[in-house]
């Protein structure tokens, strides 16, 4: 039987969502407990590999069990088993071709950062931050030469493994609520670091260090040294992916809300 989850997670605690020799992947941890409920080994896949420090308000996976459990045993009895970090939001048989990654169409991920004089406390490795006020209207505007089908060389990771740095971004959205930021991203698929190197470049426009029209040069350039350095992973959340309605998932996306501390 092939189980569809939802789960969120708090990234600070793990080394990103691949499975780590050390165990300290998120998937190490979620993987354990599967295998408690199911008593055997079972291996799970998520629609997205979010990197060490990267939280989730809505990651779906998938694994194949031979045991038979209610839907409820894959929420409850799997949370009684999981680190107080990470917890399955809900869980339903589906059919044995779906891929959560292979079949997710786009996935979003949302950045906040706290924008303010004095680093957060309350707040601190839940939000990125930045002291120095940020002209949000600039960012904006810089952000629009990112939508649609490029190549993001210019924001992809040295040690990225994607197979091509084509990727088709559909939606940037920048919204501010009192001295935090939210950045918006939707896409088909993301490099390793694409966001936090966006957002970087995007600070850098903010701040006044580089124009609007600067963000559109470093795409044609396809040159990573040119852009920003990646920024601080706090902020990032991974928000959903998603599917064709034919199989007939609970939602599979979670809009994080502005936290304020």
């Amino acid at each position: 039987m092939r189980i569809a989850i939802g789960l969120e997670y708090a990234g600070a605690a793990f080394t990103g969502w691949q499975s780590q020799p050390e165990g300290r992947g998120v998937q190490d941890a979620l993987e354990r407990a599967l295998a408690a409920v199911a008593d055997q080994p079972v291996r799970a896949i998520a629609a997205g590999r979010t990197d060490a420090g990267v939280h989730a308000a809505m990651q779906i996976a998938h694994f194949d069990v031979g045991a038979s459990r209610p839907e409820s045993a894959w929420v409850r009895g799997v949370n009684a088993h999981l680190p107080s970090e990470i917890a399955v939001l809900w869980a339903c048989a589906t059919a044995p071709d779906f891929h959560a990654r292979n079949a997710a169409r786009a996935r979003s991920y949302t950045y906040l950062l706290a924008n303010r004089p004095v680093r957060p406390a309350l707040l601190a490795g839940r939000v990125g931050w930045y002291h120095h006020p940020l002209d949000v209207e600039a960012m904006t505007q810089a952000a629009g030469a990112l939508v649609g089908t490029h190549d993001f060389s210019a924001f992809r990771a040295a040690e990225c493994q994607a197979k091509s740095p084509i990727k088709t971004m559909t939606d940037v959205t920048i919204a501010a609520d009192h001295d935090l930021l939210r950045f918006d991203f939707r896409a088909d698929a993301f490099l390793q670091h694409m966001i936090r190197n966006i957002v970087g470049s995007l600070v850098y426009v903010g701040a006044g260090k580089q124009r609007a029209a600067w963000v559109a040069e470093l795409l044609v350039a396809r040159d990573r040294t040119r852009a920003a350095p990646t920024f601080a992973a706090d902020g990032l959340y991974f928000t959903g992916a998603d599917y064709d309605a034919r199989w007939a998932l609970p939602s599979t996306s979670r809009r994080i809300a502005l936290p304020h501390g």
